[in-house]
């Protein structure tokens, strides 16, 4: 079996990276690092306030250093931002040396979820068919993830139940 140095979530926005991942680290007595809280208290401004003010490109240049120094130094249970693993050398260091998890909803779950969110810069401009657009674009390098969990129908305890036994596998 391989060593993986931290259990990383990705996936869209609202696709439960942070509430899993929370659940997972508690499960296995790890540490938790959401990288977008991470990225709210290092700048002490919110994640729309920072693609308001500074822009996209200075947030993804800042998401790629932290998340980076993060996967590096610690062995816990990491949540990325929807955005995070498009990033090729995020998705270069996760994917050779990280357990990855994609939990994966179905689009109009998803774009439920999402939809006229403040919180959530990128989305909060899109229709639904840009949205869908958007969710399949991401899914591609989503889909390179190590394990992959259809979320729909399932409770937050029948996901956690679903990792552990894929894990298992592994």
């Amino acid at each position: 079996m391989k060593s993986y140095k931290n259990i990383v979530f990705l996936g869209m926005m609202g696709s439960g990276k942070s509430t899993i991942g929370k659940l997972v680290s508690k499960k296995l007595n790890l540490n938790f690092f959401d990288i977008d809280n991470e990225i709210e208290n290092k700048t002490k401004m919110k994640i729309k306030d920072i693609f308001e003010k500074k822009g996209e490109t200075f947030f993804r240049k800042l998401e790629e250093k932290m998340s980076i120094s993060i996967l590096s130094k610690n062995k816990g249970v990491v949540s990325l931002g929807g955005g995070a693993f498009l990033n090729k050398n995020i998705q270069k260091e996760i994917l050779e040396n990280h357990l990855s998890v994609w939990l994966k909803w179905d689009d109009t779950t998803l774009i439920k979820r999402i939809k006229n969110s403040k919180k959530r810069p990128i989305a909060s401009k899109l229709n639904d068919e840009e949205l869908k657009k958007l969710i399949k674009d991401r899914s591609k390098d989503y889909s390179k993830a190590d394990l992959k969990i259809k979320c729909d129908n399932l409770t937050k305890d029948e996901i956690l139940h679903k990792l552990i036994k894929l894990n298992e596998k592994i």
